[in-house]
Protein backbone atom coordinates (compact mmCIF):
# COMPACT_ATOMS: atom_id res chain seq x y z
CA UNK A 1 0.00 0.00 0.00
CA UNK A 2 2.05 3.44 -1.27
CA UNK A 3 -0.23 5.60 0.07
CA UNK A 4 0.98 5.04 3.30
CA UNK A 5 4.69 3.84 3.00
CA UNK A 6 6.47 6.23 5.60
CA UNK A 7 9.73 7.97 3.71
CA UNK A 8 13.20 6.91 5.03
CA UNK A 9 14.16 9.97 6.52
CA UNK A 10 10.96 9.12 8.54
CA UNK A 11 12.07 6.19 9.70
CA UNK A 12 15.32 7.17 10.35
CA UNK A 13 14.37 9.79 12.67
CA UNK A 14 11.61 7.62 14.03
CA UNK A 15 14.69 4.96 15.43
CA UNK A 16 17.05 8.21 16.59
CA UNK A 17 14.18 9.08 18.47
CA UNK A 18 13.56 5.28 19.94
CA UNK A 19 17.34 5.09 20.55
CA UNK A 20 17.49 8.23 22.47
CA UNK A 21 13.99 6.88 24.53
CA UNK A 22 15.54 3.94 25.50
CA UNK A 23 18.72 5.17 26.69
CA UNK A 24 17.02 7.51 28.66
CA UNK A 25 15.21 4.94 30.49
CA UNK A 26 17.98 2.80 30.79
CA UNK A 27 19.85 5.85 32.38
CA UNK A 28 16.73 6.33 34.60
CA UNK A 29 16.60 2.75 35.67
CA UNK A 30 20.37 2.28 36.46
CA UNK A 31 20.01 5.61 38.44
CA UNK A 32 18.15 4.07 41.25
CA UNK A 33 19.66 0.90 42.04
CA UNK A 34 23.06 3.28 42.52
CA UNK A 35 21.15 4.81 45.02
CA UNK A 36 19.51 1.75 46.88
CA UNK A 37 22.45 -0.02 46.74
CA UNK A 38 23.83 2.36 48.71
CA UNK A 39 21.95 1.83 51.53
CA UNK A 40 21.89 -1.99 51.63
CA UNK A 41 23.39 -3.46 54.52
CA UNK A 42 24.48 -7.18 55.95
CA UNK A 43 22.16 -8.78 58.72
CA UNK A 44 24.73 -7.33 61.42
CA UNK A 45 23.87 -3.57 60.04
CA UNK A 46 27.73 -3.65 58.20
CA UNK A 47 28.00 -2.73 54.38
CA UNK A 48 28.61 -4.96 52.03
CA UNK A 49 32.00 -4.95 50.52
CA UNK A 50 32.76 -2.97 47.83
CA UNK A 51 35.51 -4.46 44.76
CA UNK A 52 36.47 -1.48 42.16
CA UNK A 53 33.54 0.50 42.36
CA UNK A 54 30.85 -2.41 42.77
CA UNK A 55 28.88 -3.42 45.91
CA UNK A 56 28.34 -7.17 46.15
CA UNK A 57 25.38 -7.82 47.17
CA UNK A 58 24.30 -11.68 47.38
CA UNK A 59 21.65 -13.13 45.91
CA UNK A 60 19.05 -15.45 47.92
CA UNK A 61 18.55 -19.01 46.39
CA UNK A 62 16.62 -19.62 43.68
CA UNK A 63 13.42 -21.16 45.39
CA UNK A 64 13.82 -25.09 45.89
CA UNK A 65 17.17 -24.75 45.36
CA UNK A 66 19.84 -25.12 48.46
CA UNK A 67 22.14 -22.16 48.67
CA UNK A 68 25.39 -22.33 47.61
CA UNK A 69 28.50 -23.52 49.69
CA UNK A 70 30.23 -20.17 49.13
CA UNK A 71 27.63 -18.00 49.83
CA UNK A 72 28.64 -14.76 51.22
CA UNK A 73 28.48 -15.13 54.98
CA UNK A 74 28.09 -12.05 57.99
CA UNK A 75 31.56 -11.48 59.19
CA UNK A 76 32.34 -12.71 62.20
CA UNK A 77 33.12 -10.59 65.02
CA UNK A 78 36.65 -10.26 65.67
CA UNK A 79 39.04 -12.60 67.60
CA UNK A 80 39.81 -10.46 71.21
CA UNK A 81 41.93 -13.33 72.82
CA UNK A 82 44.10 -13.09 75.52
CA UNK A 83 46.63 -11.37 74.10
CA UNK A 84 44.86 -8.52 72.78
CA UNK A 85 46.12 -4.75 75.01
CA UNK A 86 43.31 -3.80 77.68
CA UNK A 87 41.14 -6.74 77.61
CA UNK A 88 41.77 -8.58 80.39
CA UNK A 89 40.99 -12.97 80.09
CA UNK A 90 37.58 -13.82 82.26
CA UNK A 91 37.94 -15.67 85.16
CA UNK A 92 37.85 -19.64 84.96
CA UNK A 93 37.00 -21.71 88.11
CA UNK A 94 40.40 -22.52 88.26
CA UNK A 95 41.52 -19.00 88.84
CA UNK A 96 38.84 -18.29 90.90
CA UNK A 97 39.67 -20.65 93.63
CA UNK A 98 42.50 -23.31 94.57
CA UNK A 99 40.84 -26.54 93.92
CA UNK A 100 42.24 -29.54 94.76
CA UNK A 101 42.06 -32.62 91.90
CA UNK A 102 38.50 -33.59 92.48
CA UNK A 103 37.51 -29.47 92.34
CA UNK A 104 36.85 -29.43 96.23
CA UNK A 105 38.19 -26.43 97.85
CA UNK A 106 41.54 -27.32 100.11
CA UNK A 107 41.52 -25.70 103.14
CA UNK A 108 44.75 -23.45 103.75
CA UNK A 109 46.61 -23.60 107.24
CA UNK A 110 44.75 -20.51 108.67
CA UNK A 111 41.77 -22.75 108.50
CA UNK A 112 43.47 -25.44 110.67
CA UNK A 113 42.72 -24.78 114.41
CA UNK A 114 46.26 -23.36 116.30
CA UNK A 115 47.74 -25.62 118.89
CA UNK A 116 47.65 -24.77 122.46
CA UNK A 117 51.24 -23.99 123.81
CA UNK A 118 51.26 -24.03 127.29
CA UNK A 119 54.25 -23.31 129.80
CA UNK A 120 55.09 -24.24 133.45
CA UNK A 121 52.57 -26.78 135.03
CA UNK A 122 49.15 -24.89 134.13
CA UNK A 123 46.58 -27.25 132.76
CA UNK A 124 48.51 -29.84 133.83
CA UNK A 125 46.72 -33.21 135.57
CA UNK A 126 48.08 -33.21 139.08
CA UNK A 127 49.78 -36.76 138.11
CA UNK A 128 51.83 -35.81 135.18
CA UNK A 129 52.57 -32.49 136.98
CA UNK A 130 54.15 -34.19 140.26
CA UNK A 131 56.33 -36.83 137.25
CA UNK A 132 57.58 -33.24 135.70
CA UNK A 133 58.81 -31.94 139.17
CA UNK A 134 60.52 -35.09 139.83
CA UNK A 135 62.42 -35.58 136.64
CA UNK A 136 63.34 -31.67 136.65
CA UNK A 137 64.46 -32.44 140.51
CA UNK A 138 66.53 -35.57 139.44
CA UNK A 139 67.68 -33.81 136.27
CA UNK A 140 69.69 -30.69 138.32
CA UNK A 141 71.66 -33.17 140.49
CA UNK A 142 73.49 -34.44 137.10
CA UNK A 143 73.04 -38.53 138.34
CA UNK A 144 71.84 -40.35 135.66
CA UNK A 145 71.35 -43.13 137.87
CA UNK A 146 68.68 -41.03 140.48
CA UNK A 147 66.55 -41.54 137.09
CA UNK A 148 66.17 -45.26 136.89
CA UNK A 149 62.60 -45.36 139.67
CA UNK A 150 60.97 -43.75 136.84
CA UNK A 151 61.83 -45.80 134.08
CA UNK A 152 58.92 -47.75 133.32
CA UNK A 153 59.49 -51.49 132.57
CA UNK A 154 57.71 -54.78 131.53
CA UNK A 155 55.65 -55.04 128.38
CA UNK A 156 55.27 -51.26 127.80
CA UNK A 157 59.02 -49.54 128.68
CA UNK A 158 59.70 -46.41 128.52
CA UNK A 159 61.57 -45.61 125.41
CA UNK A 160 64.98 -44.33 125.25
CA UNK A 161 65.95 -45.84 122.23
CA UNK A 162 64.30 -46.49 118.79
CA UNK A 163 67.04 -48.92 117.86
CA UNK A 164 67.96 -50.90 121.00
CA UNK A 165 64.53 -51.27 123.10
CA UNK A 166 65.56 -53.88 125.14
CA UNK A 167 68.80 -52.52 126.43
CA UNK A 168 68.84 -50.85 130.23
CA UNK A 169 68.01 -47.78 129.37
CA UNK A 170 70.47 -45.49 132.02
CA UNK A 171 72.84 -47.38 129.92
CA UNK A 172 71.82 -45.92 126.73
CA UNK A 173 71.65 -42.49 127.89
CA UNK A 174 75.10 -42.74 129.24
CA UNK A 175 76.24 -43.92 126.07
CA UNK A 176 74.24 -41.30 124.05
CA UNK A 177 75.78 -38.40 126.68
CA UNK A 178 78.78 -36.60 125.05
CA UNK A 179 80.58 -36.92 128.50
CA UNK A 180 79.89 -40.17 128.81
CA UNK A 181 78.54 -40.49 132.23
CA UNK A 182 74.90 -39.03 131.07
CA UNK A 183 75.53 -35.11 132.67
CA UNK A 184 74.51 -34.44 129.70
CA UNK A 185 71.41 -36.01 129.08
CA UNK A 186 70.42 -35.02 132.49
CA UNK A 187 70.92 -31.09 131.09
CA UNK A 188 68.87 -31.96 128.17
CA UNK A 189 66.39 -33.39 130.49
CA UNK A 190 65.56 -30.24 132.18
CA UNK A 191 65.69 -27.72 129.76
CA UNK A 192 63.25 -30.12 127.63
CA UNK A 193 60.73 -30.25 130.45
CA UNK A 194 61.40 -25.94 130.80
CA UNK A 195 60.37 -25.67 127.45
CA UNK A 196 56.45 -25.20 126.55
CA UNK A 197 54.63 -28.55 126.18
CA UNK A 198 51.58 -29.40 124.14
CA UNK A 199 48.66 -32.07 124.45
CA UNK A 200 47.80 -34.69 122.20
CA UNK A 201 44.84 -36.58 121.46
CA UNK A 202 42.70 -35.11 124.12
CA UNK A 203 40.45 -37.12 125.70
CA UNK A 204 41.69 -39.67 124.01
CA UNK A 205 42.90 -43.32 123.64
CA UNK A 206 46.73 -41.90 122.89
CA UNK A 207 46.37 -38.59 125.25
CA UNK A 208 49.52 -37.70 126.09
CA UNK A 209 51.67 -34.75 127.52
CA UNK A 210 54.69 -33.90 125.01
CA UNK A 211 58.03 -31.57 125.56
CA UNK A 212 58.98 -29.46 123.73
CA UNK A 213 55.93 -27.75 121.61
CA UNK A 214 59.09 -27.27 118.72
CA UNK A 215 57.75 -31.18 117.78
CA UNK A 216 54.42 -30.20 116.78
CA UNK A 217 54.77 -26.59 115.30
CA UNK A 218 56.16 -25.35 111.77
CA UNK A 219 59.65 -24.78 112.68
CA UNK A 220 59.91 -22.05 109.54
CA UNK A 221 57.28 -20.21 111.02
CA UNK A 222 58.80 -19.30 114.15
CA UNK A 223 58.78 -16.10 116.03
CA UNK A 224 62.15 -14.23 117.17
CA UNK A 225 61.05 -14.76 120.74
CA UNK A 226 60.24 -18.53 119.90
CA UNK A 227 63.60 -19.16 118.26
CA UNK A 228 65.74 -18.07 121.65
CA UNK A 229 63.54 -20.68 123.22
CA UNK A 230 64.71 -23.48 120.38
CA UNK A 231 68.14 -22.35 120.59
CA UNK A 232 68.53 -23.17 124.08
CA UNK A 233 68.34 -27.28 123.33
CA UNK A 234 69.82 -27.08 119.97
CA UNK A 235 71.96 -25.08 117.85
CA UNK A 236 71.28 -22.77 114.51
CA UNK A 237 72.87 -25.59 112.20
CA UNK A 238 70.42 -28.03 113.93
CA UNK A 239 67.73 -25.95 113.12
CA UNK A 240 67.90 -25.59 109.71
CA UNK A 241 68.43 -28.90 109.25
CA UNK A 242 65.37 -29.83 111.13
CA UNK A 243 63.57 -27.00 108.82
CA UNK A 244 64.94 -28.49 105.48
CA UNK A 245 63.63 -32.03 107.17
CA UNK A 246 60.23 -30.89 108.25
CA UNK A 247 60.42 -32.03 111.81
CA UNK A 248 61.98 -31.49 114.84
CA UNK A 249 64.22 -34.00 115.22
CA UNK A 250 66.05 -33.67 119.11
CA UNK A 251 65.33 -34.71 121.99
CA UNK A 252 61.07 -34.72 123.16
CA UNK A 253 59.71 -36.58 126.94
CA UNK A 254 56.24 -37.75 127.05
CA UNK A 255 54.01 -38.25 129.70
CA UNK A 256 50.60 -39.74 130.05
CA UNK A 257 47.61 -38.30 131.97
CA UNK A 258 48.29 -40.96 134.37
CA UNK A 259 51.76 -39.76 135.25
CA UNK A 260 53.80 -42.51 133.21
CA UNK A 261 57.31 -41.89 132.22
CA UNK A 262 56.43 -42.99 128.62
CA UNK A 263 60.01 -41.28 126.67
CA UNK A 264 63.07 -39.56 126.67
CA UNK A 265 64.40 -39.95 122.93
CA UNK A 266 65.44 -38.26 120.02
CA UNK A 267 64.56 -38.54 116.74
CA UNK A 268 61.37 -37.42 114.84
Amino acid sequence: MAGIARPNGDKAEFRRLLLAASVLAWCGMAAAPAFALSQITGEDGSAPPVREGIVAVPLPPVPGQPAPADAAQPPEPADSGTGAPGVPAPATPDDATDAGENGAQEPSNADLPPIEIVYGDEGLPQPVRDLRAKLMEVARTGDIEKLRPYFQTGADPTVVSATMPEQDPVVTLKEASGDGDGVELMAILLETLEAGHVRLDPGGENEIYVWPYFTQVDLGALTKPQLVQLFELVTAGDYQRMVANGSYDFYRVGISPEGRFEFFVDGD
